[in-house]
């Protein structure tokens, strides 16, 4: 484990809630999460508005819980919707602010992580705010970004904190290098995410917020495209409707009405065969993408990593392991740490393993 003396405080605002913990090197201390009451938001037009609200919850929660801001040196901040970046570790500058601000990539809850980090951090002497891997994380080869179209370019938007820190934290386990591994990752939680990481780079990855790869328990992944558009132009369904389609309301919610895996899980294992052949296409699924990310490195692969929520389910991942063991070691890291994973970042940024990176401008 890293030598980390310094206090680090971590910041995940989710849209209801702001998860917060204090880490002393990668032990974490203290962690909580602050729900918020609708009544409480919705006097706001924009989530960003809501900074100095969240602000004085936090220190207010920090105070009780007897946390003495003036031992933080470092604040995690979960990194929002910046422009695109490569993988790293950036401290939180006024370009960065501005960006998370006008939601220059799109509006998330995430793009409050940097503004509370800095706000925060402007109150204690000799603290710093930083963000680490936001999904944004772009580090594509060329060829990966060419669609068929030159209209469209494909992006790299997926759970790249997770990714990265699970990929990182099985390297050690075998006491190599990141960088000199070939690793396909598969994060699964309300979207899915299929990285092939080699050489330190996440050098391909499906797009996991808004249209490719396996649909999953709220998105509904890559559509049959003519389709789709006969279903924008019919004059049946709004944009709004049709998005709804594809984020939030797609995938497994659509076909079965819920989006919990375990209540799928406990249905197929009943019996049920609706529930049992939608599961089914979400493995077969899965699985494609794990064998389509294989061929990026002419499928030497080092290693399968599946990771995320529904990886917590062993039913699930013996399926997966069935279709896709002859390509490599599968390693199953369930959950998705997102607190854990910032308090790693700053570890390797205080030991050296990661450098500081400066926002583009």
């Amino acid at each position: 484990m890293p030598d980390c003396n310094p206090k680090i405080l971590v910041i995940n605002p989710g849209s209801t809630s702001t998860k917060i913990a204090v880490f002393e090197g990668e032990n974490c201390l203290f962690s909580k999460t602050i729900s918020h009451f609708i009544d409480d938001l919705i006097h706001y037009n924009s989530i960003v508005e809501q900074y100095e609200f969240r602000k004085d919850i936090i220190t207010g929660t920090l105070e009780l819980e007897k946390v003495d801001l003036s031992e933080i040196a470092i604040i995690m901040g979960r990194g929002g919707l910046t422009y695109p970046l490569k993988s790293g570790i950036y401290e939180v500058d006024d370009r960065m602010l501005t960006h998370v601000r006008k939601g220059v990539w799109g509006q998330h809850a995430s793009n409050l992580g940097p503004i509370l980090a800095h706000a925060i951090a402007k109150d204690i002497p000799g603290a710093k705010a930083y963000i680490a891997d936001p999904v944004v994380t772009d580090e594509l080869e060329q060829v990966a970004r060419i669609s068929g179209h030159p209209r469209f370019e494909r992006r790299s938007i997926f759970h790249a904190l997770n990714q990265k820190a699970v990929a990182r934290l099985y390297a050690r386990s075998i006491k190599r290098k990141y960088e000199e591994l070939n690793l396909i990752v598969v994060h699964m939680g309300g979207g899915v995410s299929v990285g092939m990481h080699s050489g330190g780079k996440v050098i391909d990855v499906n797009n996991a917020l808004d249209g490719e790869g396996p649909f999953s328990p709220e998105r509904s992944g890559t559509l049959p495209i003519g389709q789709l558009v006969e279903c924008c132009y019919c004059g049946n369904f709004s944009e709004e409707e049709i998005k709804r389609m594809i984020v939030g309301e797609g995938g497994i919610s659509a076909y079965l009405n819920t989006n919990n895996m375990q209540e799928v899980e406990k249905e197929v294992l009943a019996g049920n065969d609706e529930y049992s052949k939608i599961l089914e296409a979400f493995v077969y699924q899965v699985a494609k993408a794990v064998g389509e990310m294989s061929t990026v490195v002419n499928g030497s692969v080092d290693a399968i990593i599946l990771t995320g929520g529904i990886a917590h389910s062993t039913f699930i991942t013996e399926k997966i392991k069935e279709k896709v063991g002859f390509i490599s070691q599968i390693v199953i890291r369930p959950g998705e740490d997102e607190m854990e994973a910032m308090a790693l970042n700053a570890c390797l940024m205080l030991n050296g393993e990661l450098q500081i990176q400066k926002y583009p401008h």
